[in-house]
């Protein structure tokens, strides 16, 4: 592991994302470390075996894992190297500067949900690849395939028809249908939504709730809108 440099890995904590991880992609992981305090369940076992079936090194490394996890509850941990999404076609999730860890994760595992493969992230953005992100997503991350785009104005130029969800949204979800075409259901972060000039590459989208609150958080409202767009589809 330590011939990698860390901004050229990342880890799963738990054995259930490193199966996953193992499962979707097994030509990256490094190594599987377990802890002494490990039970061994008959998840682990399965873990276990998948990985003499890929050939990855399985050891115990108690220390490692200790200054990795730090104060977290962790007892296996799947090292792997991080690696870069390809361009595709067919319909998005576009995630324009997300800040928060565990928030990417939930809405990467809801996105696989709902048959969306393809997220794009707009920069600047938290890594996805950071373990509260890989953990939050339950290991839904290593079967989507994740492009990044260096600033808005990049991403905007891209063909898909657009749907920006805004609080200023002019046209109000569930009210119309999403086009039959390839497009792209795109979001801003959670504390400034997306800018006034998305308006003009798209239609804007209004989740209408109650005047009790000022806004859905932001996975719940991708939540609502991947629901409303795929049960009409």
């Amino acid at each position: 592991m330590l011939k990698y440099k860390y901004k050229d890995i990342s880890f799963t904590f738990g054995a259930f994302p490193t199966f996953e991880l193992i499962k979707a992609k097994a030509q990256n992981v490094v190594a599987v470390i377990y802890h002494s305090k490990l039970k061994k369940t008959e998840e682990v076992a399965n873990l276990f075996n998948l990985c003499k079936k890929h050939d990855i090194k399985v050891e115990q490394d108690d220390k490692t894992i200790e200054k990795i996890a730090n104060k977290e509850n962790v007892f296996v941990i799947g090292v792997f190297k991080k690696y870069v999404g390809t361009k595709m076609d067919g319909n998005n999730l576009v995630l324009v500067n997300p800040s928060d860890m565990g928030n990417l994760g939930t809405i990467m595992r809801t996105a696989l949900g709902f048959g969306i493969k393809n997220i794009i992230i707009v920069r600047p953005a938290v890594d996805y690849f950071n373990p509260k992100v890989v953990r939050s997503s339950m290991g839904a991350i290593f079967s989507l395939n994740i492009v990044e785009y260096e600033n808005l104005n990049d991403y905007l130029n891209t063909k898909n028809e657009k749907y920006f969800f805004m609080l200023n949204g002019k046209q109000i979800l569930g009210s119309f249908k999403i086009t039959d075409s390839a497009f792209d259901l795109v979001f801003g972060n959670e504390a400034h939504g997306l800018p006034i000039e998305c308006e003009n590459f798209g239609k804007t989208v209004l989740i209408k709730h109650s005047s009790k609150i000022d806004s859905l958080n932001l996975p719940i409202s991708v939540g609502i809108a991947l629901y409303e767009t795929f049960k009409v589809l």
